[in-house]
């Protein structure tokens, strides 16, 4: 087992009060949906801009291999204040003027518990563009999101995120306990082990993948260390469905985030598997009941600000998140059919008209996902989600970002992925019934924003994940327009709606709590449309 760095034994440090965050959280959709042209729209017009950290690193080569329409990437990756890194990365992947069309992208380093130096390298150089052209050119607060359970890459895709003064970081898709003192060592440059879970087996203590950040801060070619620049601690949103979760991390000092963003299963993306034994409907979508309603009274006792999420994409949602002592609301699949969002534009374009017509089907995939959590997908045709394309696809697993670690015979690990060839992941110990119905989501997700890998000179289907709430995006449409942008998404959520007789709580809400004046970070500043002058939390935390 390598050496550890000494458990922590003090709770982390918590950032300096810069102020509350917006009461409208844009959601956290990867791959790459949630860009930073999106990111930089949201937090221009007074909400909190998110971008997804999830396999950045290919985001980020490929663009390069696409030649950098505008110059942003170079010039984010100028600002690196790591030496030489960013002159390295440009030098791997970057091709002037795009690489020509139909030829496959060059294909970059899949993680392991020990990675290459030049996949570390690429991470934390594509974290910190993306955050620092989210947060160029004015004052509004930048979130990073990742999720959980891409555990390996974590470590240097905070890091790189932090390196660009990211204000916040959001994460769900798993128990993030570890995270709150990870961002503590990191913010001080020291080394942090991510423990990794092993195949059919409990407690593995040599399965841990060790990020140094100074070891970044050395030359490789000429050995010299370069003092590394200081950094502040971002504030920590834990993504939770449940009520048990949420009160677990936040009774304990060493895993307490910052806030809470309680999401329900309406919403786009992987969702929580309902509690107890897996039941289907005939339509085959998983049954959620009264037990994977979160408990929003007792959320709200925690003294931490939280926001709802999932189905929150109505002029409605904000004033029913403040009746129930929430701080406000997080809204995903409204702002993926933004003009700045990722999301390729004649999917865009498509999934529009069928709103336009009615004619929107998004279904819970209890099997899509190589992580066995139930995943959200929109039924279209030419994507994954058709049948006929599914089969014709040659199953592959080249990017890795969802795979599980096993043991090898030899005692050393491996990764395998219920979405590679099922030959393959049976003699890597792993059980055929695994196997039955996954996607490759990696592949069809960066496919879903416009970079698909081709092969054979054959592109990879997109895959597309959208909350139950796609049927109503019409609804931020100016009139007579054809498209929407994200201050149309913020003006109608932020504006006050019209008065009416009920109110419609937290799509799982089981009991409603009453209205909480004071949250723990004070204060929610109300978003405002257009730009803002409010202080970057960054300077302040």
């Amino acid at each position: 087992m390598p050496d550890t760095p000494a458990p922590d034994t003090a709770p982390p440090t918590p950032p300096q009060d810069g102020g509350a965050l917006p009461e409208i959280v844009q959601g956290g959709m990867g791959v790459a949906i949630s860009q930073w042209p999106l990111a930089r729209a949201v937090a221009r017009a007074g909400g909190l801009g998110t971008v997804s950290g999830t396999a950045i690193g290919v985001v980020v080569a490929r663009r390069l291999q696409d030649g950098d329409a505008g110059g942003h990437l170079r010039r984010a990756l100028a600002a690196l204040p790591v030496p030489g890194v960013g002159e390295r990365v440009l030098e791997r992947y970057f091709v002037e003027g795009g690489k020509p069309s139909g030829r496959p992208y060059k294909s970059v380093p899949t993680w392991t518990l020990s990675p290459p130096r030049p996949l570390l390298e690429l991470t934390v150089a594509a974290s910190f563009a993306e955050v620092h052209l989210a947060a160029e050119g004015h004052e509004g607060p930048i979130a990073v999101n990742l999720l959980h359970e891409v555990r390996l890459p974590t470590p240097a895709s905070l890091y790189g995120a932090m390196l660009a003064g990211v204000d916040v970081v959001a994460m769900g898709a798993g128990i993030p306990r570890d995270i709150p003192a990870m961002l503590d060592r990191l913010r001080d440059h020291e080394p942090v082990d991510m423990t990794v879970k092993v195949a059919d087996e409990r407690n593995a203590d040599d399965a841990v993948h060790r990020f140094d950040p100074r070891a970044l801060w050395t030359d490789p070619g000429s050995g010299n260390a370069v003092e590394p620049s200081t950094l502040r601690r971002p504030r920590f949103l834990a993504i939770v469905s449940s009520t048990t979760l949420a009160l677990a991390l936040a009774r304990d000092p060493l895993t307490r985030p910052d806030g809470l963003v309680v999401e329900a299963p309406t919403a786009g993306g992987h969702n929580a598997p309902p509690r107890g034994r897996l039941r289907l409907d005939d339509a085959g979508e998983p049954i959620y009941g009264p037990k994977d309603d979160p408990d929003l009274a007792k959320i709200a006792d925690l003294g931490l600000p939280f926001w709802l999420a999932g189905g929150q994409g109505h002029p409605h949602a904000l004033a029913d998140a403040r009746a129930v002592g929430a701080a406000g609301i997080q809204v995903g699949t409204a702002f993926a059919l933004a003009r700045e969002s990722g999301l390729a534009e004649p999917l865009k374009h498509v999934l529009l008209e069928q709103a336009r017509r009615g004619e929107v089907v998004v279904r819970t995939d209890a099997y899509a996902s190589p992580t066995g959590f139930p995943f959200k997908v929109a039924e279209l045709e030419a994507t994954m989600s058709d049948p006929a394309v599914y089969d014709r696809r040659e199953r592959i697993c080249d990017l890795g970002f969802l795979t599980e670690t096993y043991r090898r015979e030899d005692g050393g690990f491996g990764q395998r992925c219920p979405a590679e060839p099922v030959a393959d992941y049976v003699r890597k110990g792993g059980d055929a019934a695994d196997t039955e119905g996954r996607k490759c989501l990696c592949n069809g997700l960066l496919a879903t924003a416009g970079l698909p890998q081709t092969r054979r000179d054959v592109p990879e289907a997109p895959i597309v994940t959208a909350g139950d709430d796609l049927s109503d995006v019409t609804r931020f449409l100016p009139e007579g327009a054809q498209s929407y942008g994200a201050g149309d998404v913020l003006r109608m959520l932020g504006s006050p709606p019209p008065p009416r007789a009920h109110t419609t709580t937290h799509p799982t809400a089981q009991t409603t709590a009453a209205p909480r004046s004071g949250m723990a970070r004070g204060a929610i500043a109300a978003p405002t449309a257009g730009p803002t002058a409010r202080p970057r939390l960054k300077n302040t935390l």
